[in-house]
């Protein structure tokens, strides 16, 4: 471009309708574009336009109500600046929109509307000069007194500003380089002043009249700046960093006396909080990050977003228990009473707990465990980490991971973020206020993994004894011991936890109760929890052990005891109503159902429903002799038993046989069924097999074909090809849930033997384990949950793989199991084959 030469903007242009903002010429602004005109002009103008002609549009403030639907184009101002698009962002949320970066170039002046749609285009007359001024100190001779005024007030604002600030300083140089009759545009765009001011700046074409008022608006802020400085006189030096520009910070209020005394107050508890860090007990590391952090704080303006980042921060360091502990209860003796009131069985619990115990009195700076406790819901593996904590005298915490897919939850936020927090490790050591708590991590089995982290890799450190006394969190950014809290993690199944997680922990089976358990912890602890919760008495309510065993083998069927829990509520919700009516009613007993010496209590039966009160009032027992529950009474309260022993029933024919399974919730028995029809050799499976216990089902009928003639097995035409013109059909009951495994084949195959050969399998026996093509039983797991599973279900024989016999002396009722004669191990398809049949 020539020295001198006038630039020309086009004589036609398409006009931006704004709502935001007032642009003028000079000055720069982002505007948000989301009507439909405004979006077609960016997409045809600008998004395809490829001269520098086609990036000048022409700016119009819209001063009519910008949620309006209306399609007819508004009514528009006569005068408006024309603009350089210098950027276009576009996105789509929260709907469709684009945003723009304008450069305002000169005024113009409607001529004429050319046309409306798809967006407006108008001929215009430009009303500004655009060029290149080489010779300054003409232009100031032109522009006369006025101009002089107007830039003395200029630099007096300027000048009353942090020059060290860089916006100031670029300012202070603009004043000096550009020419005079573009500083009032640019100098209103900057200082504080309405949408209406710059709309009659935007109108005054004449400069003269621009400058005229331009000059008042300069006067009012340097007026504003002045009574803030003496107002805040003592710390003018951070007051000049809030002035009244826009590329800095605006002036939204004047501080007033209890503002400064508020300001006082902060300095003070910074001075106290300094003092706190000095006295804490922190590590050298930690204190040394702290005071330098509280340098930067008393150097820091409250008013900056980082103050209070940097605040909280530091009373949290402050807060932390560095070297503050509990001590332990090391009483052996007294901690084996205390454990076995809390909690019946879980014996190799308690002996672990116990031998921590022994260990700590002869070594007090031993390393706290990291225990994890397997085993299906409800048989209170997080109870017995609460009762640990009661034994030793320390703090407890719990942890819930289920659910967990973000590693920040572990290791905390860095606090570059906003809103950035502690993991939860340090928030809970922040809450017990002791580095030597027992935390629990409860369902570490059920951990996700997304796009933020792995929340499983990061307890890798925290659950390592070599590495968790140095534990760093991404908050703290300095590193904490751990080594000292007593880890307890829980898990219903180790099959979904990362093997090198596993690896760092101590894994303790829990296995679900026995019937005889069961009955012990209703009577220790469900029974008078249940009680206590319901505002009943025992001089009010009993329930004999011949009740709670028909509650535990007819209406639940679990590991643990939850559901045994919530009968046992309900039971004594109805007897609260009884109690709270005074309606009890005498039934007649039956002895032989009833507890001896309980003939004269009253009972609940069926026929109470149908008896009125006028019928029976002679008959009413006095208020202190307690209802007895009777199976009368349960089949009353809670129904028609849920589960029927229908063992027997269900083998009455042959191709029927019971296997045991293990899942997440328990060991559960599982029935076989197998039929033949006439066809072409298939063998067809259902019951939503998965493909290992598939495989097992290939594996059982080719053992039994190459071994056909040894045990005498036919098919219907009497041919020892078991598939000849003959297709079997193999089903696995409850369709609807999905089985896999590799321990059916020993029930597969006692299940074809059956069929094949006419003769039935024993009713009693229940049977697990994984078979070779050559006919070996090989050893399977979860030996305990499904022996217990065949207990709960009445059976009373088992048959289990040989070397899995070492299984049966962990389980706590091995001695019942003697007892019961439900030692029953193989080696080989042939020896089960002898013993199963009836």
């Amino acid at each position: 471009m020539a020295s001198g030469s006038a630039i020309q903007i086009p004589s036609r242009l398409p006009l931006l309708l704004t709502h935001e903002g007032v642009l003028l010429p000079g000055s720069t602004m982002r505007t948000s574009v989301d009507s439909p005109r405004n979006m077609q002009l960016v997409r045809s103008r600008l998004l395809k336009g490829t001269s520098l002609r086609s990036t000048i549009i022409g700016v119009l403030p819209n001063t009519s109500d910008p949620t309006s639907d209306c399609d007819d184009l508004p009514s528009l101002r006569r005068i408006g600046t024309a603009a350089l698009a210098v950027q276009v962002v576009g996105s789509n949320w929260p709907k469709p929109h684009y945003t723009l970066l304008v450069t305002g170039l000169c005024r113009f002046q409607i001529l004429q509307l050319l046309k409306e749609k798809p967006y407006p285009v108008a001929e215009v007359e430009q009303l500004d000069r655009l060029e290149q001024f080489t010779n300054q100190h003409k232009s100031e001779e032109e522009l006369g007194e006025l101009s002089e005024q107007f830039y003395k007030y200029a630099v007096q604002l300027v000048e009353m500003l942090d020059m060290s600030v860089p916006a100031v300083a670029k300012l202070r140089r603009l004043l000096d380089n550009l020419p005079r009759e573009a500083l009032p545009d640019i100098l209103t765009s900057i200082i504080r002043t309405s949408n209406q001011e710059k709309l009659q700046i935007l109108d005054a074409v004449r400069l003269e009249e621009r400058f005229k008022m331009t000059i008042p608006l300069l006067v009012r802020q340097i007026e504003g700046l002045k009574l803030l400085q003496k107002t805040r006189k003592p710390k003018q030096d951070d007051d000049k960093r809030v002035v009244a520009i826009r590329p800095i910070r605006r002036i939204n209020h004047i501080p007033s006396a209890t503002e400064d005394e508020e300001e006082e107050e902060d300095h003070d508890d910074v001075v106290m909080l300094e003092k706190k860090i000095r006295t804490s007990s922190m590590s050298e590391q930690a204190l040394k990050v702290c005071l330098k952090e509280i340098k930067r704080l008393k150097k820091m303006p409250q008013s900056m977003p980082e103050y209070a980042l940097t605040r909280n921060y530091l009373e949290l360091m402050v807060e932390l228990p560095w070297n503050k502990s509990t001590k332990d209860r090391l009483e052996i003796r007294a901690a084996r009473i205390l454990l076995d009131n809390d909690h019946y069985a879980m014996e190799k619990l308690k002996k672990r707990v116990l031998e921590y115990l022994a260990v700590r009195q002869l070594k007090n700076n031993l390393k706290g465990p990291i225990l994890c406790f397997v085993g299906p819901p409800g048989v209170g593996k997080t109870s017995v980490g609460r009762s640990i904590a009661k034994t030793l005298g320390r703090e407890f915490h719990r942890i819930a991971l289920g659910g967990v897919c973000d590693q920040s939850d572990i290791r905390g936020h860095r606090r570059t973020y906003v809103g950035s927090m502690p993991g939860r490790i340090i928030n809970g050591l922040k809450t017990v206020g002791v580095n030597n708590p027992v935390f629990l991590l409860d369902e570490v089995d059920k951990l996700g993994k997304s796009l933020q982290g792995d929340p499983a890799a990061a307890l890798l450190e925290v659950l390592d004894p070599e590495q968790n006394h140095s534990f760093t969190d991404h908050y703290l950014n300095v590193a904490f011991d751990l080594s000292q809290v007593l880890f307890i993690a829980t898990a219903n199944t180790t099959a979904t936890i990362p093997p090198a997680l596993l690896d760092r922990m101590e894994v303790i089976q829990v296995p679900g109760y026995t019937q005889e358990e069961k009955i012990e912890i209703a009577h220790r602890h469900l029974i008078p929890k249940q009680l206590e919760q319901h505002g009943l008495t025992p001089q009010q309510i009993q329930i004999p052990q011949v009740t709670t065993l028909d509650i535990i083998t007819r209406y639940t069927r679990e590991a643990g005891v939850r559901s045994l829990d919530r009968k046992l509520g309900a039971i004594c919700r109805a007897v609260a109503v009884k109690v709270a009516e005074g309606q009890h009613k005498e039934t007649k007993p039956d002895r032989a159902e009833v507890a001896e010496g309980e003939d004269c209590k009253e009972h609940i039966t069926e026929d109470a429903k149908t008896e009125s009160i006028s019928d029976t009032a002679d008959l009413a027992l006095p208020p202190e002799m307690p209802i007895l529950i009777d199976f009368h009474a349960l089949k009353d309260i809670l129904g028609p038993p849920m589960y029927e022993m229908e063992v027997s029933e269900r083998l009455s024919q042959p191709g029927v046989a019971i296997g045991l399974a293990w899942t997440p919730l328990g060991g559960e028995i599982m029935f076989v069924e197998a039929s033949r029809m006439d066809g072409e050799g298939q063998l067809t499976l259902t019951g939503q097999l998965g493909d290992v216990m598939k495989e097992s089902a290939h594996l059982a009928i080719s053992w039994l074909r190459s071994n056909a003639k040894r045990y005498q097995l036919t098919n219907a035409s009497g041919s020892f090809d078991l598939l000849d013109n003959t297709d079997i059909h193999l089903h696995f009951p409850a369709g609807a849930v999905t089985k896999d495994g590799p321990s059916a084949g020993v029930t597969i195959v006692t299940c074809l033997a059956s069929l094949f050969s006419g003769r039935l399998v024993c009713s009693d026996v229940a049977m697990t384990g994984e078979i070779t093509l050559r006919g070996l039983v090989l050893p399977v797991g979860g030996i305990k949950d499904k022996v217990l599973a065949a207990h709960r279900a009445g059976l009373k024989r088992i048959i289990i793989p040989q070397r899995n016999e070492k299984d049966l002396e962990e389980i706590a009722v091995n001695s019942q199991l003697q007892e019961k004669n439900w030692r029953v191990t193989f080696s080989s398809c042939s020896l089960i084959l002898k013993q199963t049949a009836s």
